[in-house]
């Protein structure tokens, strides 16, 4: 068990080192420079006063604005009267007595102030067998319908390179250009220059009469996610399954839009999902702040307008609606969108809600201009993302 936080023993220093530790297992990005300017920072303005002595701390450990709830959360547990905090996180084990409920925290919170288990060294003399034992039955059904907002640091990392797996395939339509058909197919035409050159290999005979057939190619795709406070947790979580599973898309476009546009298209094209969230992160810089989608598409068609394919791009706007701009340029900038491509698809994460309606302004204008509102927060929803495209491509012929 952890040394929890309590001055009047002494242990200060060691404490807040440790709360360094449990704030990096918790996903918050800090370090040792970090934690010691937060101790620096509780001899300037001392520790008689619990207030100032957490927002001197914060000010100094936390560089995010979606960390600083998990802070304040982990601080009033770690700083706090030993036997009391024992108790609490005592209630979180499974060797707990009694029937009190757990204290209601964060998937982060819970997981930093988890007990760490210990690691079984096997023995000297045994002989050592390797078997795959990462995720049970039970735990792989479990993080399929988890949501992504409820993910503690490490599942959240786990569902992240499963989403990797999965596969979304482009829909194809007819292109212009004409190739050999493997068959006779329905829509498939004589190929006459085949035909007389198959006919001189064999003296005039015609033994195979070569046919033609419109070659298929993957629509263009559009892709703007929305990198917004309230989407912090499944911006980065998409991005990089959009990544694998477009991978053999035919032309891909990918933006970022918060408070403004950001071209993610340069980051896409590398081929690591790391570096490319890499990439992405350095060039994203209004990440979790607000959302101002109608003037992030108004800038989308004065410097990009030539990325939508003469109106057979596949738009897919990711995003929870809940925008801050004006509802007038939203709507001015939709009809520009729709007009200019195949379909405009909307895929919301609060669709995990029961009984989910989209009635924010911003929700509003994007359910009225949408051909369709698709979920997209967990593994299932992500694998019946791809049926659900194949679906609307049909109807939409």
């Amino acid at each position: 068990m952890q040394q929890l936080g309590d001055a009047r023993v002494g242990k200060l220093a060691r404490n807040m080192a440790s709360f360094g530790r449990a704030l990096r297992r918790a996903g918050v990005r800090t370090d040792s420079a970090r934690i010691a300017l937060a101790a620096e920072a509780a001899m300037l303005v001392g520790v008689e006063n619990r207030f100032d002595f957490a927002a001197a701390m914060e000010s100094v450990m936390v560089s995010r604005e979606q960390d600083r709830m998990v802070f304040r959360e982990l601080f009033d547990a770690w700083f706090r009267d030993p036997e009391l905090a024992k108790k609490i996180l005592q209630q979180m084990l499974p060797s707990a007595e009694g029937k009190a409920e757990p204290v209601k925290r964060r998937p982060r919170v819970r997981e930093a102030l988890a007990a760490p288990r210990a690691k079984v060294m096997p023995a000297k003399n045994e002989r050592e067998v390797e078997f795959d034992t990462t995720m049970t039955a039970s735990d792989r059904q479990r993080m399929q319908h988890a949501d992504f907002n409820a993910l503690g640091a490490a599942e959240y990392q786990l569902v992240e390179r499963l989403a990797r797996d999965i596969a979304l395939p482009v829909p194809k339509l007819p292109a212009r250009r004409l190739r050999v058909a493997a068959g006779a197919g329905t829509h498939s035409r004589m190929h006459w220059p085949g035909v007389l050159h198959q006919a001189a290999r064999t003296g005039g005979e015609l033994i195979r009469l070569p046919r033609l057939e419109r070659s298929k190619q993957p629509l263009p795709l559009l892709i703007l996610v929305d990198v917004s406070g309230s989407m912090e947790r499944y911006a980065r979580l998409l991005l990089a399954f959009l990544h694998a599973a477009t991978r053999r898309a035919g032309q891909r476009d990918v933006f970022a839009f918060g408070t403004h546009l950001t071209d993610l298209t340069p980051a896409f094209r590398i081929a690591d999902t790391d570096a490319m969230l890499e990439a992405a992160s350095a060039a994203i810089d209004d990440f979790a702040g607000g959302t101002r989608l109608g003037g992030s598409l108004t800038q989308l068609r004065r410097r990009h307008a030539r990325r939508l394919v003469g109106r057979r791009t596949l738009v897919l706007v990711i995003s929870d609606g809940l925008d801050t701009g004006e509802p007038a340029e939203l709507e001015q900038e939709l009809l520009w969108l729709k007009r200019h491509s195949r379909k405009l698809l909307w895929l919301n994460p609060l669709m995990r809600y029961e009984g989910y309606a989209p009635l924010a302004r911003g929700a509003a204008l994007l359910h009225r201009h949408a051909d369709a509102m698709l979920a997209v927060h967990n593994l299932s929803a992500l694998e019946e993302l791809a049926a659900s495209l194949a679906t609307l491509m049909r109807a939409g012929r």
